[in-house]
This record gives C-alpha cells, sequence and structure tokens, in this order.
C-alpha cells in the first residue's frame, strides 16, 4: 500500500522553493523566494537554482518522505533537517512506541548515503562501536577493522542502554570526525551524523548520559503523543504496512555536502553573534541552574540558527532563527540544582523565560551579515 504525503509536511509551504526542480514542483506550494528571486535563465532559456533554491527543494523532498513514516509531526522533522544541514548530532529522546527509532530511519534512509546501526545494550563494548585491530597471520601485522561508526548518518538505537564506557565510545567521533584505535587515528567521510535515540532515565535498564555527551549532540527533540486525527491516519496507513519499506533516497551524499557548503554562507550580523552569546551566557546566572550552557553549545547555537535561516528562504540571520532552535539546542545541555529538580522546573521552560528577557538586538540582523 503506498501512503500519500500528509498535508501537514508542508503546511505553510516551511521550505521556500522554486526553479527546475521536477520533484520540488510536485511538493512546491508556489511561495515566493522571500529573498527575492534568485533563479537566472542560462543561455539556453533554462532557470539556473540558486544555492538557497536548491537547499529547499532538497529539504522539501526529505520532510515529505521522513513524514510518511512520521506522521503529524512537521515541527520533529524541520529540527531534524536543522541538525542535519548544521553539521551536528540529533538526540531523540521519549518513552518508547511514539517514533523515534522511525524518524532517525526515515532521515537515514532519504538520503542516498552510507548509514549503520547500533543497537545498544548492556554488555555494548566500545570496540563494537569504533572498530577493532585484528592480527593477520599472512602478513603478521595488525589489520584494523572498522566499526559501525564508519559511516555518513550513523543511527544508535536505546543510546543510554549501553554503560557509560561505551557511550565515551563516541565521544570523539562526534566532535572531531575521527577514530582513533590504538594509537592510529582514521578520520571518518563526510557529511558525519549521529541520530541517537534514548528512553527517559526513569524507565528500567537506563544509564544517564554523561554531560559531556549531551553537549555533543546539537539538538534534542521529543516527539510526543500524536493528536487523534494523526494517530488514526496513522493506524489507518501503517496498521498493515512498514511504509519505511516504500521510502526511497531523494538526495545523495554529495548534495548534503554541498548543502552544508550553502548553509556556512549565510550571514551572521555582529548583533546576532552577540545575541546568541548573551543567550547562552544567562543560562550560567540562572539561580535554577548548576550547569548552564558551554561556549560549544553558542557555536551550535550559532550554526543552528544559520540552517534555520537558509530552510526559510534567506540568506542572513534573524532573532527568530534564534528563537525557533534555542529549545532543542540549549536545553538538554542545562543541569538543573537539586532544588530545581525538586520543584519539577523544566529547562525548556527556563530556556523560554530567558528568550523574552534577553533584549533582541535592534536592526534585527536582516541585511547587515558577515560570514
Amino acid at each position: 500500500m503506498t501512503s500519500s504525503t500528509p498535508p501537514s509536511a508542508l503546511s505553510g509551504n516551511p521550505y521556500p522553493v522554486h526553479g527546475g526542480d521536477p520533484y520540488a514542483q510536485q511538493l512546491s506550494t508556489g511561495a515566493t523566494h522571500p529573498a527575492g528571486d534568485q533563479s537566472q535563465n542560462n543561455h539556453h532559456g533554462y532557470r539556473q537554482v540558486s544555492p538557497l533554491d536548491e537547499l529547499g527543494q532538497t529539504a522539501q523532498r526529505i520532510a515529505a518522505n521522513v513524514e510518511r513514516v512520521l506522521v503529524g509531526k512537521p515541527e520533529v522533522v524541520r529540527i531534524a533537517l536543522v541538525t542535519l544541514l548544521a553539521e551536528g548530532h540529533l538526540l531523540v529522546e521519549d518513552v518508547p512506541g511514539v517514533g523515534k527509532t522511525s524518524l532517525a530511519k526515515a532521515l537515514a534512509r532519504s538520503i542516498d548515503c552510507t548509514v549503520s546501526r547500533i543497537q545498544f545494550t548492556p554488555d555494548l563494548l566500545p570496540s563494537d562501536v569504533t572498530g577493532v585491530s585484528i592480527f593477520n597471520r599472512q602478513s603478521n601485522e595488525f589489520e584494523f577493522r572498522p566499526g559501525p561508526v564508519f559511516a555518513n548518518i550513523v543511527v544508535g538505537d536505546e543510546i543510554n542502554r549501553a554503560s557509560p564506557k561505551t557511550q565515551s565510545a563516541l565521544l570523539e567521533c562526534m566532535e572531531e570526525e575521527q577514530v582513533t584505535v590504538d594509537g592510529n587515528t582514521y578520520q571518518l567521510d563526510m557529511p558525519f551524523m549521529v541520530i541517537a535515540t534514548q528512553n527517559p532515565i526513569e524507565m528500567e535498564g537506563t544509564y544517564a548520559l554523561p554531560e559531556a555527551q549531551r553537549d555533543r549532540f546539537t539538538a534534542r527533540v521529543s516527539i510526543g503523543y500524536p493528536d487523534p486525527a494523526a494517530e488514526l491516519a496513522m493506524v489507518d496507513e501503517h496498521a498493515g504496512h512498514n511504509p519505511l519499506n516504500d521510502l526511497q533516497p531523494v538526495s545523495h551524499g554529495e548534495q548534503v555536502k554541498h548543502l552544508i557548503e550553502t548553509v556556512r554562507a549565510v550571514k551572521l550580523s555582529p548583533d546576532i553573534r552577540r545575541y546568541a552569546v548573551e543567550l547562552t551566557s544567562a543560562t550560567r546566572r540562572l539561580p535554577e541552574i548548576r550547569i548552564g550552557a558551554s561556549p560549544r553549545s553558542t557555536l551550535h547555537l550559532v550554526r543552528a540558527a544559520r540552517a534555520h535561516a537558509a530552510l526559510s528562504g534567506r540568506d542572513f540571520v534573524v532573532p527568530d532563527d534564534v528563537h525557533a532552535v534555542a529549545v532543542p539546542v540549549l536545553a538538554h545541555r542545562l543541569v538543573l540544582t537539586p532544588e530545581a529538580q525538586a520543584g519539577r522546573r523544566a529547562p525548556a521552560d527556563l530556556i523560554r523565560a530567558l528568550v523574552q528577557r534577553v533584549p533582541v538586538p535592534q536592526h534585527g540582523g536582516a541585511g547587515r551579515g558577515t560570514r
């Protein structure tokens, strides 16, 4: 049974596109590029698609593909795309059965690149993730056998069911995009993204992720339960068939690398830079917080804001881009005081309150950015 694209995937056309891409023309609702039409006609009369147009077209195809599996969660899909284009890693945390693994696998299958999946269990060893050196009797030398982390997209299922020792095997991979085994360093291919799922730490058989591990994830999302209409649509379309089996790639690794370059070129004004720094540094002064957002989180916030601006069709960042990604990027890094935990304070609520309090740049950053 084939499933149609859920209307929510394209509601309000969150990824403005135009140009000559036949896939995008099928999906586009005809929105105009916010920064003006940057497409031009070549000498043959065909329209040349600008980098932002290509990004919007590709993002829309991937979003439509993923929402065939994860019904009724366009905002979650958008954050996943933001994380991919920001060269980051995504942590999906929620209760079992809401589609965490489906989101990760659908995003991975939408891109024609190398994909691996690691099922984290209590007996998993670090070498099961990174690889191991094996002695070759014919050559009398040790040979390195790469582990599943050597892929463009690594899906780590239930990452917090493994011991902290095994979880730490991903630290170097996620931050430095390399693996060191027995004194030898091996570079990972780009693009490289870890999409990890985890259950809440209150559930049986889980280990809390160390602060250093959480800080390496660019964003964290919680899928949540679907509304009754979306759940009914899921039952109608998915009860007798797994939609993951029908997913075909709509992009490829080289194209994603090109889109990442487009995001890197998005302009960032000095006012927006200062605003991002003020927002993250303000978390360190909250009385409810024992450990605030790190300087790494400031970099992740800026990169995610750039990706969000590019997905919105702009080549410059405005404060709304920072606001849109502030909670997914910052909330999971905060460590509450025991008093705040006892009072059931939520880090996401603290970030939202900060966004309301920290003064927004007067000029908004529009058109005044630098790379």
